[in-house]
């Protein structure tokens, strides 16, 4: 389709925005010569190799991860409301990274991948299993219940934590509330490959999700496998929600918000809802992050503020819908 040439080059648009915005002004000129002429002593040229490059890729990867993951869980529950901060997925991958800090004296974020991962696949099984009792199932509106319920035990004990670990929360203090800043090219390196094998795990399950939208007995009279296509999708969703979270923090709405947006412009298939929510959920998070840099100066404001604050009334806005029970 046309638009994803279009929204390819609003993402390098936003990308170059990121690198020339921030305290310090750069104008276009010294970013490209920053990249085909760098000289180590031009301290513009050592801030957008230093600072902003990796803070926008690490950007455009965490949107990316965030946009796919908030697609596949979307599709395979056939909730409008599944989304990995929604389904308590982000909130147990912090939970896990905020107790390795505490327990265990974990102090880089290079570790912090591992434990997200861990938290992350643990949050998403309680939560599915917590929606299966009873004789319908797990149905939208109980994952969503269940979900909310577990982020909130899960928030309440992070919480608890920090209030009574001053180190863990100067640790953890701008990365629980979701942020690029400080991240470095290491960053980038060690989720890139995760995120990538989550990426191909998730357009794999495309197909499956299709089927699985026109309901579950057209699925299965289709020879569709439903609990594997499930499995297959949520291990893609844990993977990219759990690689993003140990990079960047827990940041919420945009996996929500964007899934959604794409599925107005493409129709219901997902062939071609998750690649327009890789390339939308980016220019989401860095333009977010654009904003906050320059709405607060000196200082800026952490990326996951800004997302809440531009996705809560779209959240607000899809609870008052009357078709919320199934996509």
């Amino acid at each position: 389709m046309l638009g994803l040439p279009g929204l390819a080059m609003a993402l390098l648009a936003v990308a170059i925005l990121s690198l020339t915005t921030g305290a310090r002004a750069i104008p276009y000129d010294m970013v490209w010569s920053a990249f085909f002429s760098f000289d180590p002593a031009a301290t513009e040229h050592r801030i957008i190799w230093d600072l902003r490059l990796p803070r926008t890729l690490v950007g455009l990867l965490v949107g990316a991860a965030l946009g796919l993951a908030g697609a596949v869980l979307q599709g395979a529950t056939r909730n409008p409301l599944a989304d990995p901060s929604i389904l308590g997925i982000n909130s147990g991958a912090a939970l896990f990274v905020v107790v390795g800090v505490a327990v265990f004296g974990i102090t880089q974020l290079t570790t912090y991948v591992w434990l997200a991962f861990i938290g992350a696949g643990a949050a998403m099984l309680v939560v599915y299993s917590i929606a299966a009792l009873g004789r319908e199932g797990a149905t939208p509106i109980k994952l969503a219940l269940a979900g909310a319920a577990m982020t909130a035990v899960m928030q309440a004990i992070i919480n608890a934590i920090l209030l009574t670990s001053p180190r863990t929360l100067d640790e953890v203090r701008f990365w629980q509330v979701g942020s690029l800043a400080g991240r470095s090219m290491d960053i980038a390196l060690q989720v890139s490959p995760f995120i990538l094998a989550g990426a191909a795990l998730a357009f794999l399950t495309a197909r499956l999700l299709d089927g699985l939208s026109m309901g579950e007995d057209v699925a299965r009279s289709l020879g569709q496998r439903i609990g594997l296509t499930r499995g297959l999708a949520g291990l893609a969703a844990v993977i990219l929600a759990g690689a993003a979270v140990s990079a960047a923090g827990p940041i919420a709405f945009v996996g929500l918000t964007v899934p959604h947006v794409a599925r107005a412009i493409t129709g219901p298939s997902y062939r071609w809802i998750l690649p327009y929510s890789m390339l939308m959920a980016p220019i989401l998070l860095l333009g977010a992050d654009v904003v906050g840099r320059v709405i607060s100066p000196p200082g800026e404001v952490q990326v996951g503020i800004v997302t809440a604050f531009l996705g809560a009334p779209f959240f607000i806005a899809l609870v008052r819908r009357r078709k919320l029970a199934a996509l």
